[in-house]
């Protein structure tokens, strides 16, 4: 069996997919076997064979425990293929595999993966001695086994424990990897991994905090009154000598690698205490900012050795997934820094530092915030790496500029440090550094960018919080700015650019006066720069400056900005641009702010050209698109505006180009193409007048025709459905008179023929949401006259497929049609649909069918119009009073589950949501019911002021505010944001007010009636109390 699957293993590596795919098939027929998962397990510890194949070993057993191992595992395949015997000796064999010493640490840390996947379900029921063994061994083990047990243990904390389970072990599992931590004849890497688990240990200490709040408060103060000196003397640890890059290759547990990744670790867990139990650290906090503060100090001049001044990998973590980079370690101190600002206690000792009567001469020269305005000018240095990588591809400098990079580096928290300290004076102590910067000959240009791109973070913050900049010392910074677009480096001069259009047009200021005059040097450099970096800088500047500038001044620069754009697609390689997507959103949002100025101008300049040359070439890049879009509805509502005419002429300019787009998307095969240009084909229909422009339809319904009968991409779908409703809505007129050249057949059987079409059984859900709208636009257009047989053959049609639908936003489509028919003719939809008959396991008749989807999915109705249309058509189903109502069935209230325990996907599969079943009038006065605000409550969602802390109040006295940043992996952060979600709490529906005023005198009126107290009766007891406000405060 073991040379059977080494030699299966073997060829799931070669490069042939043929010969992959029928090992892993062949594989896949051993999970029957007992001998195959320990032939795996036998494999992965023999050192002799190639370390590819114990990897591929070790993933095959991964596979194979998370596909048939338990019921309970998400990802579970439904059979069980061993037996409990052969279970036993793979969690044996394979703990000891993990905990063996063994030098690989991919295969310790594969290992110790499986491990905690088969804990995760099995501990402590079926393999009680799990932990036990692992604490066992920590004491007595060598480096070599330390280290396995604590990837085990780790995994373990992460993700096999539940809070019962940790609960029990969780002292002796803490004094542990404590004494772990703390043993300094342990290697460096061994510690920071204790650490680590220690931090992991929080998330569920969190979880088990909502249930016994008490002990878990007072055993985390003691492991925190144990930790916390330890923690104070890593940070003050100084860094080894630099190693060179050789060296450091060469020595994976060296002391400048394990001093690094152990201050790391400790920051990290520093951190994570005061975002979930901010008070255990209460009594240290000014001691641990002090401490964190020297040690960003010390940090500073490595730094920008290993980084600025040279070019050192950063951005590295082990085999155990610990960073080891300096620059990591920045980043966390950076971002320690800025929560520890957040501390009262902290807040009060700045300011007093910086108090008046302490200033020397007035002047913030040596306070400490002059010294971290040095620390983050130092931090916020371009690093030799990025600069080789902007210089390399524009791209990525565009998407550091809009923070719409996941590389997050310590530039960028130095942005948000500097953010955070806005509250106080930092602009008169950056001025005090830049001037020092600028005016000493011997500073770089890194230097010198790095001051600007502090004060252009400053400058957004302030901004965004409506705080002036006083004028003086906004003109002293516009001088050195004055100098960098004036310097050699590009970075430099880029740097320049962008914050010179920033300072300049922000109103306290004063030196909007100046926006002219910098605006046309911009444009200057957009053709004349001979650097990419600069030319895009002053491309984005420019939007500034168009924003800001009056109307009559910005029509001015519009040729201009269409031009030197113009000019700038031209001399790039277009294939590139297509890969650019930040580059193209940034030539699409200047281009539409230039438009913008006076979009009547641009049938006069190839603008509207420019524009669609960027859609094409960024059709496939939904931020792009929506751009375009944006830019493009914005001009055409205004050419709308100025009447028919303006129009007509709008339209003469881009269909040729929209349709030939569709033409070229066609033979091509490029959706993202035709997606684009049927979508702007949408915007402009929708904006039309009533009627089109002659021939309108002509030019359009062709090209939408062919695509909605051979498409089956679903956003192209919904637009050309979208379309011609907006078309038959402006002028359907124009649409039956029209006749198809190609096949002869008329406007209205076109029509006719891709409702039919979209509704059909071939055709996804997706693919046919907006097939309702079009419906009932055709309906009301064309009338039961034109229409003549086809109109209950279309609405049986509608029925048929609603018994089928399964999307919400598709189900609301189709149901609308029958509710825009019910505002006139309610009982005549109820006779049409109690003669029609559906097919089908949910069949019935067609009220029965329509009703059930109708009420069922009411609830989750969007959009003002459709939910007042939706509910107006109720209340007049309900006036009708008809008794066939009565016998239907439909789901009720949802049966809630008390269990506190969280549902994985694979239980929820196995034990879904029950319903109660009630008739169709009481569901009916409970979906009405439902769409009353609730007066008790607002009717918006809004969070408390502790939203993501679930700690009391007194606990949280020390934190003026929370954290900046919601950590995501934090379960309880998890649970609240769901919790968040839930109707329950909030009212996540809005509400209009004429709507509600409607909703008030119906149920006025339906109080009086007979019948209303049995319905009365079944409602719930919130159902009732909603009544009851309503009626007190409607009589107020």
């Amino acid at each position: 069996m073991e040379q059977q699957v080494l030699e299966l293993l073997a060829a799931t590596l070669e490069s042939a997919a043929d010969t992959r795919t029928n090992a892993e098939r062949h594989l896949e027929q051993l999970y029957t076997n007992d001998a195959f998962p320990i032939s795996l397990i036998s494999i992965a510890s023999h050192t002799s064979i190639d370390l590819p194949l114990r990897q591929a070993a070790l993933l095959s057993l991964k596979t194979f425990v998370l596909r048939t191992w338990s019921a309970s595992i998400d990802e579970f395949q439904g059979v069980v293929t061993i037996n409990d015997a052969t279970k036993d000796q793979v969690r044996h064999s394979l703990l000891a595999l993990a905990t063996s010493g063994d030098q690989e640490r991919k295969i310790v840390s594969a290992s110790s993966y499986v491990v905690s996947k088969i804990a995760s379900v099995d501990f402590p029921d079926q393999w009680p001695s799990l932990l036990p063994t692992l604490l066992h061994l920590i004491p007595q083990s060598g480096e070599g086994q330390l280290h396995g047990v604590l990837v085990v243990l780790g995994n373990l904390v992460e993700d096999g424990f539940d809070e019962e389970q940790f609960g029990k072990s969780a002292i002796e599992l803490v004094r542990c990897i404590y004494n772990i931590a703390t043993d300094e004849l342990k290697k460096l890497n061994s510690r920071a991994l204790a650490v680590s688990i220690f931090r992991a240990c929080f998330d569920t200490m969190e979880l088990m905090y909502q249930t016994d709040k008490a002990s878990v408060k007072q055993f985390m103060q003691e492991a925190s009154d144990a930790w916390t000196p330890f923690f104070i003397n890593v940070l003050k640890l100084p860094l080894p000598p630099i190693p060179t890059e050789e060296q450091e290759d060469e020595t994976e547990s060296g002391p400048w690698r394990g001093t690094v990744a152990l201050k790391t670790q400790v920051v990290k867990a520093l951190d994570k205490i005061h975002r979930t139990f901010p008070h255990l650290l209460s009594q240290h906090t000014l001691q641990l900012f002090s401490t964190i503060w020297e040690s960003l100090q010390a940090h500073v001049g490595p730094y920008l050795a290993l980084y600025v001044d040279d070019n050192r990998q950063g951005r590295l973590e082990d085999a155990d997934r610990l960073p080891y980079t300096l620059d990591f370690l920045v980043i966390e101190e950076l971002d320690y820094i800025q929560t520890l600002v957040g501390s009262i206690t902290v807040k009060r000792e700045l300011e007093a530092q910086i108090a008046p009567e302490k200033l020397s001469k007035g002047t913030f020269d040596g306070t400490w915030i002059a010294q971290i305005m040095t620390i983050l000018v130092g931090f916020s240095q371009i690093t030799q790496e990025d600069e080789g990588l902007w210089d390399f591809d524009v791209n990525v400098f565009l998407s550091e500029e809009t923070s719409e990079t996941a590389n997050y580096s310590p530039r960028n928290a130095c942005s948000c440090l500097a953010q955070k300290l806005c509250k106080y004076p930092v602009l008169d102590s950056l001025l005090a550094h830049t001037k020092a910067i600028y005016e000493d000959a011997s500073s770089s240009a890194r230097m010198r960018e790095a001051a600007i791109f502090v004060l252009k973070q400053i400058l957004d913050e302030l901004d965004s919080c409506s705080k002036d900049v006083d004028p003086d010392i906004a003109r002293a910074y516009l001088h050195y700015i004055g100098l960098a677009i004036h310097e050699s480096d590009d970075f430099l001069r880029a740097r320049g650019y962008i914050l010179v259009s920033r300072l300049t047009t922000l109103p306290s200021t004063g030196l909007l006066d100046h926006v002219p005059d910098y605006a046309r040097q911009t444009l200057a450099s957009i053709d004349q720069d001979s650097s990419d970096v600069v030319k895009v800088s002053c491309i984005r500047a420019m939007q500034e400056y168009l924003k800001t500038l009056p109307a009559s001044s910005a029509r001015e620069f519009q040729v201009q900005t269409v031009a030197a754009i113009s000019n700038f697609i031209s001399a790039q390689d277009l294939s590139d641009l297509k890969e650019s997507e930040d580059l193209l959103d940034t030539l699409v949002e200047t281009l539409r702010d230039a438009i913008m100025a006076d979009p009547s101008l641009c049938l006069e300049h190839p603008a509207l050209d420019v524009l669609f040359t960027m859609a094409s070439y960024g059709a496939s890049s939904f931020q792009t698109t929506m751009l375009v879009n944006e830019a493009f509805d914005s001009i055409t509502s205004s050419m709308a505006a100025k009447g028919p005419e303006s129009y007509a002429q709008l339209c003469a300019k881009v269909l040729p180009t929209l349709t030939g787009a569709l033409d070229v998307g066609d033979m091509t095969s490029e959706n993202a193409l035709s997606d684009m240009a049927v979508s702007l084909l949408s915007s402009l229909a929708e904006h039309g007048p009533r009627p089109l422009p002659q021939n309108f339809v002509a030019a359009v319904m062709p090209k939408l025709y062919r695509l909605l009968f051979s498409s089956n991409e679903p956003i192209l779908n919904q637009s050309a459905t979208v379309t011609i409703k907006h078309i038959v809505s402006h002028d359907a007129d124009q649409v039956f008179s029209w006749q198809d050249p190609a096949t002869g057949k008329g406007g209205l059987e076109i029509v006719l023929l891709i409702i039919d079409r979209l509704l059909g059984p071939d055709v996804d859900d997706a693919s046919a949401a907006e097939v309702g709208g079009l419906t009932v636009e055709l309906v009301e257009k064309a009338g039961a006259e034109r229409l003549g047989p086809y109109l209950m053959q279309l609405l049986r049609i509608v029925a048929v497929r609603l018994s089928t639908a399964e999307h919400a936003s598709f189900i609301q489509n189709l149901v609308l049609v029958f509710a825009r028919l019910a505002l006139t003719n309610a009982k005549e939809v109820l006779d049409f649909l109690a003669q029609v008959q559906v097919e089908g396991g949910a069949g019935g008749t067609g009220l029965e069918v329509v009703l059930r989807k109708w009420l069922e999915n009411s609830v989750h109705f969007s959009g003002y119009d459709a939910i007042r249309q939706n509910v107006m058509a109720l209340t007049n189903i309900y006036k009708l009073h008809d008794e066939r109502l009565a016998s239907i069935q439909v789901q009720g209230d949802l049966m809630v589950d008390t269990s506190t325990r969280i549902k994985t996907r694979s239980q929820s599969k196995r034990t879904p949501d029950r319903y109660s079943i009630i008739p169709v009038p009481l569901k009916l006065t409970k979906v009405l019911i439902s769409e009353l605000a609730n007066p008790l409550s607002p009717s918006t969602p809004g969070l408390q002021q502790n939203q993501f802390n679930g700690h009391s109040e007194d606990e949280d006295d020390e934190w003026e505010d929370e954290p900046g940043i919601v950590d995501l992996s934090n379960p309880t952060t998890t649970a609240e944001l769901m919790a968040v979600m839930d109707e329950s709490r909030y009212n996540v529906r809005q509400f209009d007010d004429e709507t509600q005023t409607y909703l008030v005198e119906f149920f006025k009126q339906a109080s009086t009636e007979a019948d209303f107290g049995d319905l009365y009766q079944g409602l719930t007891d919130e159902e009732r109390e909603k009544l009851h406000q309503m009626e007190k405060i409607s009589n107020q």
